[in-house]
């Protein structure tokens, strides 16, 4: 069964309805159908609830969380395993501790990234890039 994992840019897609959220509501109705697998890195939560909650008050940064929480995905939490490769990441390339983690969590699972950031491009990790938002070009 094929793996993709969500970007926390993936998710912030779906839920403000930006180019790119068809895409995520299409796979995550392959994983509601068990004809695909969707997966999410553990910070993704704290992502969203953050970027929500300083853009659009507490209670929406909370209802946001509880939202990807009712989603058809599988959540990857941290491991000792996942530590050393997201290390490994965050040294290798220019990506943020949180992107680290993400692209680790994909690679550990031999899952394809989905996203919206041109950072990943560089990173050896099987990906899908959703649109980008304007202004911003990939690599």
């Amino acid at each position: 069964m094929k793996k993709y994992l969500l970007d926390t840019s993936a998710l912030l897609a779906l839920r403000d309805d930006e180019p790119g959220a068809d895409r995520v509501a299409q796979l995550l109705d392959l994983a509601q159908e068990g004809q695909a697998q969707c997966l999410c890195c553990f910070i993704s939560l704290m992502e969203v609830m953050y970027r929500v909650w300083r853009d659009e008050g507490e209670p929406a940064g909370r209802l946001a969380h509880e939202q990807c929480l009712a989603l058809p995905l599988g959540w990857i939490h941290e491991s000792p395993d996942l530590l050393k490769r997201a290390a490994e990441i965050k040294a290798s390339f220019p990506l943020s501790l949180a992107d680290a983690w993400i692209a680790a969590s994909a690679l550990e699972e031999q899952a394809v990234l989905i996203h919206k950031d041109p950072e990943f491009i560089s990173v050896l990790v099987a990906q899908e890039a959703l649109p980008f938002k304007a202004g911003v070009r990939s690599k």
